[in-house]
């Protein structure tokens, strides 16, 4: 940005690990347990005697590798989305571990979704309470990995919603981003970039994600059989990603069309706490499908 220092993350940061514990006063309550994903490669950075590290590449690949670091730096933010034909709000957690806490309007009617780790809880309703015998959330896990790890529920749509993870596809090998300008976003002036790639580069671009992730996450991006993807993102003065826009469409006819929105980046009232034990329900496991948002 002509003229604008900005904030980039700094080049190393502390951990801290969150801890999101369950509400209405139970004590078996699912908790995110610490441990960090693994960090993508940050851009070269230079201290200053009178601040934190500035990145010294400022080209649209420099600018957005600082994005992704500034999206790792915070951890959390909450999101508005719309995937598709489905819509939700609420905060999210990509590390030290996931957890996603929405309300959202589907085919089948709004409803809310609490993935705390490996664990999962629908409902939160009437109707779920009146399927349930007055209890209002039906909690449940999925099956494992082929390699016998716990998998997260609703990971495809976690995915989707990642910054951490579009940014790293934005800044992947062979992808070439281009700096469009600068715009108004509401009341605040951001900068938009764009980059062209495939829904199969964007998932091979996570490393850290298992194979059945990274399998999951392509269907997801690629609905109806869309395989090209044009990721457009809007940075603040600080290199966070506040808005994240992906198109796409295939051979098939399938076409790819979602928006996410970011906000309160790192915010200290921000948790996601699994339901009270008395108003839950074990449903066992259920398997969810990668194209479930």
């Amino acid at each position: 940005m002509v003229g604008r220092q900005r904030r980039a993350g700094v080049a190393a940061v502390a951990l801290l690990a969150v801890g999101l514990t369950g509400c209405g006063g139970g004590e078996d309550r699912a908790a995110v347990p610490s441990g960090s994903p693994s960090a993508t490669s940050a851009p070269a950075t230079v201290a200053t005697p009178t601040g934190p590290a500035k990145p010294t590449d400022r080209s649209p690949h420099g600018v957005l590798l600082s994005a992704e670091l500034a999206m790792q730096t915070a951890r959390r933010a909450k999101v508005s989305y719309r995937l598709g034909a489905d819509a939700g709000a609420g905060p999210l957690f990509w590390a030290p571990k996931t957890a996603l806490q929405v309300k959202r309007s589907t085919a089948g009617g709004p409803e809310q979704l609490i993935v705390v780790d490996t664990v999962a809880y629908q409902g939160g309703d009437a109707a779920t309470a009146t399927r349930q015998g007055g209890r209002h959330w039906e909690r449940f896990t999925v099956p494992p990995d082929p390699d016998g790890r716990k998998e997260v529920p609703y990971a495809g749509l976690i995915d989707s919603l990642n910054p951490v993870e579009a940014l790293a596809a934005a800044t992947a090998d062979g992808v070439v981003p281009a700096f469009l300008g600068e715009e108004k976003l509401e009341d605040s002036t951001v900068e938009h970039y764009r980059v062209t790639t495939t829904a199969e580069k964007y998932a091979a671009a996570q490393a850290q994600l298992t194979q059945a992730r990274r399998d999951g996450l392509r269907a997801a991006l690629a609905p109806g059989g869309s395989h090209s993807l044009t990721l457009d993102l809007w940075l603040n003065d600080k290199d966070q990603l506040v808005k994240l826009q992906r198109t796409g469409s295939g051979d098939g006819g399938g076409r790819a069309d979602d928006l996410v929105l970011y906000s309160d980046f790192a915010g200290a009232l921000l948790s996601a706490q699994a339901p009270a034990e008395p108003d839950t329900v074990d449903t066992g496991v259920r398997t969810v499908s990668p194209l479930a948002r």
